[in-house]
């Protein structure tokens, strides 16, 4: 009877020290939708938090506009990460968001894009090198709903080159598809996200150039918890995670300039 209990009492301890030392079990699932320009950082922001706190992040990209009217329409988003800060303060505005979880989380940068093989030199010449006669279609994202196609317009207007080239456009839902364009050779060029031009799959394929940031109003970047989440704990620590040092070093690798907090 004593060699019984010993046993019992044995398995009981180790049974609750394995039980102690295994990941927990996600109880939620996070529904994130994002602006196209984040992709590929906030997939490794997201893989990263998945193994350290067992909750599934379930993304989905598009432009900021596009995922406002969404979320308006009643999507069942937890977070929302826009490329500019106005579509945020817009749900907060309708009671569609928590306006003391909103955080500016980044300051995105616009780039000129061209294929590897292009004959432009936009090093040399900028965005003037878009005259050049074999230049047919040039993509940007939608002004009307993604913040880095008004960006690219508003570049295009301070250097005076809107009127002449805007019959040239071939115009992405987002800035995501904009550069799909330019990739797939559908455009010579493309108005795009820096943190797409330094995706582990675009980077070889093109060169870019960094529009000036004085040529365009500041991109900055803003989250928000809506109000219609049924994990507003979770969604906040997933925000909390995003001011570490380990998601702001994704961040700056590719090439988010982050807020001075």
């Amino acid at each position: 009877m004593k060699r019984f209990c010993v046993t019992t009492i044995l398995s009981v301890v180790l049974s609750s020290t394995w039980s102690w030392s295994q990941p927990k079990k996600a109880d939620c699932e996070l529904l994130v939708a994002a602006a196209a320009d984040l992709n590929p950082a906030l997939h490794d922001i997201a893989e990263q938090y998945e193994k350290k706190s067992g909750i599934r992040i379930k993304l989905s990209f598009g432009a900021s506009g596009a995922l406002t009217q969404q979320i308006e329409n009643g999507a069942p988003f937890d977070l929302f990460f826009s490329a500019d800060m106005d579509y945020p303060k817009r749900l907060i505005a309708d009671a569609q968001a928590d306006a003391a979880s909103l955080y500016q989380y980044s300051l995105g940068k616009l780039v000129l894009w061209v294929p590897a093989n292009s004959p432009l030199d936009l090093e040399r010449q900028g965005m003037a090198a878009l005259l050049d006669g074999s230049v047919k279609k040039i993509a940007i994202a939608n002004p009307e709903h993604a913040p880095y196609g008004r960006a690219a317009v508003a570049a295009l207007k301070h250097a005076g080159l809107y009127d002449r080239l805007a019959d040239r456009f071939v115009t992405g839902e987002n800035v995501s598809q904009a550069a799909q364009f330019a990739e797939s050779g559908n455009a010579q060029a493309g108005f795009v996200a820096l943190a797409h031009a330094l995706s582990p799959a675009v980077k070889s394929m093109g060169t870019f150039w960094v529009v000036p940031a004085d040529y365009y109003p500041p991109l900055e970047q803003g989250a928000v918890i809506l109000s219609r989440s049924q994990h507003k704990k979770e969604a906040a620590d997933f925000l909390r995670y995003l001011k570490t040092k380990e998601a702001s070093d994704v961040l700056r690798k590719y090439g988010f300039t982050l807020p001075q907090n």
